[in-house]
């Protein structure tokens, strides 16, 4: 575009011109830069354009069956033919779900006959799994938390815990957790620093299978870390989105929760549908606080019905209820806790044969820390230089960090696996 000094005398004032100009250069959007891309959704990528038929993918955080393929439960099948039979309508939710999945919501996490159900001081409500419960957990903290706008996170956590608490206008600090030298947990260095955190911080703990490491606290640990947590009189705030997936059995995945309630904690927490009943695009999730009495509940509940309106409105349907038929029809809950059990025994089951299989490739290594971490991954204590040559060697794919989707290994893979990883630590 080329206007001669003569053409901007007749149009007028020097700066329409100028802002003609530049709107005819410019763009709206142009300071915005390329964000880095998501280091879990880069690893898919990488391995979708391999050619290697022997390629592996161990950064998906979705389970797979024994043949590599997604699995969707019986229990799943059968509770959606149950529901189309119903013809249901399409309605729009409450603005906090659908009322019987927070009551079975809530009765599975704390047990059906826990005292903070029976007095009713607990509000639980449906949110899009277990990304959206946490993100209205932290939306809630930002807005009604009278402490420290500090968030305490294990060393380290899951990915997304980060930007979430971040987004919500709260300050990230961390607590130690994992040894990397033992791969295993931390639990001197984690009780010293939960001992300095200023009180009234909030602090976040995994309910079971900790994301990425897949290492838990003993329930003896649980206790002196809840003890501890108590004297400093922090907040608690449990992420549970592995209930029933990490050791097989819904109650004793819940028992960190449990204790924390009976010793007095007033916990904020999040659960997720998406890995125990394999409802991951259902998006089926929930968000519980538990208050000191039932008035205190009601109020907390009316702010975050506030909270959800301008966010998403109302949660969506379909996956609710399917959860709510599994929970709440005993044949149906009796499948469920038969393919859940099943599901974690296969993740079991692979650790183990990993580790055989490394020692009968020759590794003189001490691989236990795969048999007892817990859950859907595993930190393997691979460096970043031994991963890329997995990568670029062995089209074996992870994050970079040394963590593996458990899930993603395979009676049909894991001697390929053993082998691979053998040669990249020897």
């Amino acid at each position: 575009l080329s206007i001669c000094h003569s053409s901007l005398s007749a149009c007028g004032p020097i700066h329409i011109i100028v802002n003609l100009l530049y709107c005819l250069c410019s763009s709206w959007w142009g300071g915005v830069q390329m964000g880095p891309p998501d280091p879990i959704l880069g690893v898919t990528e990488a391995f979708k354009r391999d050619t290697n038929p022997k390629k592996m993918n161990l950064g998906v955080g979705a389970y797979r069956d024994d043949q590599g393929k997604p699995f969707v439960l019986s229990c799943v099948r059968k509770a959606e033919a149950l529901i189309a039979a119903k013809q249901l309508d399409k309605e729009y939710l409450p603005i906090s779900g659908l009322g019987e999945f927070n009551k079975a919501c809530a009765q599975l996490a704390l047990g059906d006959n826990n005292e903070v159900l029976k007095s009713g001081r607990s509000i639980t409500v449906q949110t899009i799994s277990g990304t959206g419960s946490l993100r209205i957990g932290a939306n809630f903290l930002s807005r009604f938390h009278g402490g420290p706008r500090d968030v305490y996170l294990p060393k380290p956590s899951w990915g997304n815990h980060t930007p979430i608490f971040r987004d919500a206008g709260l300050q990230l600090k961390a607590y130690r957790y994992y040894d990397p030298s033992t791969c295993g947990f931390d639990f001197k260095g984690a009780l010293e620093d939960i001992s300095k955190i200023p009180e009234q911080s909030v602090i976040l703990l995994h309910a079971c299978a900790h994301n990425p490491t897949g290492v838990d606290p003993r329930p003896d640990q649980w206790k002196e870390i809840g003890d501890i947590v108590k004297k400093r009189n922090l907040l608690v705030f449990f992420d549970m989105a592995y209930q029933g997936f990490a050791s097989g059995d819904i109650d004793r995945d819940a028992w960190a929760v449990r204790h924390f309630i009976e010793q007095g904690h007033n916990i904020l927490l999040s659960q997720s549908f998406a890995k125990n009943m394999g409802l991951y695009g259902e998006r089926v999730g929930g968000f519980t606080v538990v208050c000191k009495d039932a008035d205190e509940a009601k109020r907390v509940e009316s702010q975050l019905k506030i909270l959800i309106r301008p966010i998403y409105s109302n949660p969506p349907m379909n996956g609710a209820r399917i959860a709510t038929t599994i929970l709440n029809t005993p044949e149906l809950r009796s499948v469920w806790l038969d393919e859940v059990h099943g599901m974690a025994n296969r993740i079991i089951k692979m650790r183990e044969q990993l580790v055989a299989g490394l020692k009968k490739e020759g590794s003189s290594h001490n691989w236990q820390h795969v048999i007892d971490q817990i859950g859907m991954f595993c930190f393997t204590g691979l460096k970043p230089e031994q991963v890329e040559r997995l990568i670029k060697e062995f089209s074996v794919y992870m994050t970079k960090d040394g963590r593996i989707s458990m899930a993603g290994v395979s009676s049909g893979n894991v001697g390929y696996l053993a082998k691979s990883i053998h040669e990249v630590t020897k």
